[in-house]
């Protein structure tokens, strides 16, 4: 099952509280892209569709939609920031491969 560790759902709060979004939740998704090929995209929506799987992580509701979900389901989303950059990070078992960046990955 998808999950956020608790800096990322820290990480989150704190953009929803920036950018006036409380009670929104967080879109997870896949486009097409990126160096391997699909590319994880994150955004913050009102509700979920219909068809959505809404996944709570400690106050954070993730939709999630059924075709994203077949590439998303045993990622572990996390956050990292240091000095020099912070970003999102994107633990996915099922990928067979993966860009240096980390947010493009093959299956």
């Amino acid at each position: 099952m998808m999950n956020l560790t608790s800096e990322a759902v820290q990480r989150v709060k704190e953009l929803v509280k920036q950018n006036n979004k409380e009670g929104y939740g967080l879109r997870i998704g896949v486009v097409s892209g990126g160096c391997s090929g699909l590319s994880y995209k994150m955004d913050f929506e009102e509700a979920p569709n219909e068809k959505d799987r809404v996944i709570e992580c400690d106050g954070v509701k993730i939709f999630v939609d059924p075709k994203a979900y077949l590439y998303l389901q045993n990622v572990e989303v996390g956050f990292h920031s240091d000095l020099v950059s912070s970003s999102f990070t994107f633990n996915n078992p099922d990928a067979k491969a993966t860009c240096g960046c980390g947010t493009s990955f093959a299956v």
